[in-house]
């Protein structure tokens, strides 16, 4: 049967634990999830002393690891044994260590709750390792969310903090802070504290809370760009430069990749009302106006120019071409090419 973290922490919280907990994948924000809260749950806090036990897999092999897990619990129902980065567990996928592993799997000690915290990566599912965890243990396997998956999971988290929010404020969070979920749940629960009881987290409520100046964003700077207003673009990249480590460029760039690719799309699309844009859309429905207002400053053929130029700065800002450029230069100069369009007849 497939787990989801959802329904492994519905089991946890009610008190119904599994032997063996195995859980790998890209997002580690399940992972720690998951694993933290039978750290924090599983035993009542006298009984940690002598039946918790964290270890690191760099400094264990799986013969160690097991030597915890057999032990029974003293003064307790049952023990707990976490291996935070257990994809450092150097025999962990050879001969000897998957063996031992195999054997413990399929006949564990019912008394202790063995958590593998297996970061960043997979075990290869074509071997029997993986297929006897699948088969004898709770495994998960967790996936980084795609951009366009975020606000629904920002949506989603609100909901479980019993908090209301407006879609720009999902918005500005989803793309602002993009799809890391540990930052995002991170700059949510920061954001919450600060929080009147009853109030609605709104844009105004992030641009305050999440270290976003209210007038020099990427949301402004874009906003810029749809108004062709050249002096304000300037001061903003201006600002970013006297402040690059709250502005880094590569993730500016990609969100002003996203909003002109995505305007190449309505551009495209063969239904242009409303309903049909709006769909297109999706999340960012409610900036129909905004878009709306683009597609008319930035014809088609224009768009498909400014999505090269920001490709052109992408590489740049990788060191991939255009030499030393800051990246303050790198983004004034793409800031030039959308804004002063070259006229055909005088492009070389």
């Amino acid at each position: 049967m497939a787990h989801t973290p959802e329904s492994i922490l519905e089991q946890l919280q009610k008190r119904n634990f599994a032997p063996v907990y195995f859980l790998q994948g890209d997002e580690p924000f399940y992972i720690d999830q998951i694993s933290d809260y039978i750290e924090a749950n599983a035993l009542q806090e006298h009984e940690k002393g002598f039946n918790q036990v964290v270890i690191y897999g760099k400094d264990v092999d799986v013969a160690t690891v097991l030597l915890q897990a057999k032990r029974f619990p003293m003064m307790s129902d049952r023990s707990v044994v976490i291996v935070k980065e257990a994809q450092s567990i150097l025999d962990i996928e050879k001969e000897e260590g998957t063996k031992q592993l195999e054997a413990y799997l399929k006949n564990p000690l019912p008394s202790t709750i063995l958590v593998f915290a297996y970061k960043h990566k997979t075990l290869d599912g074509r071997k029997s390792l993986s297929k006897v965890f699948a088969q004898h243990s709770v495994m998960l396997t967790t996936k980084k969310l795609y951009d366009n998956q975020v606000p629904a999971w920002v949506n989603n988290y609100l909901k479980t903090k019993n908090v209301k929010s407006t879609p720009q404020a999902v918005q500005h969070l989803s793309e602002f802070i993009g799809s890391d979920l540990s930052r995002l749940a991170n700059e949510i629960d920061k954001l919450l504290l600060n929080l009147k009881p009853g109030q609605t987290i709104d844009e105004k409520v992030v641009l305050e809370n999440v270290g976003i100046s209210k007038e020099y964003n990427i949301f402004e700077l874009q906003a810029a760009i749809i108004a062709q207003d050249v002096l304000k673009a300037n001061r903003i990249v201006n600002y970013f430069e006297a402040n690059p480590k709250n502005n880094p460029l590569i993730p500016n760039i990609g969100m002003l990749f996203s909003f002109f690719t995505k305007l190449l799309s309505l551009h495209a699309a063969a239904d242009k009302s409303d309903a049909g844009l709006k769909k297109l859309l999706g999340q960012q429905a409610w900036k129909l106006k905004e878009f709306q207002h683009a597609m008319r400053v930035y014809p088609i053929a224009r768009v498909v120019d400014i999505i090269h130029f920001i490709r052109e700065a992408d590489l740049q800002s990788k060191g991939i071409s255009g030499g030393d450029m800051s990246e303050a230069d790198t983004l004034r100069e793409l800031m030039f090419k959308i804004l002063h369009p070259v006229p055909k007849t005088l492009a070389v």
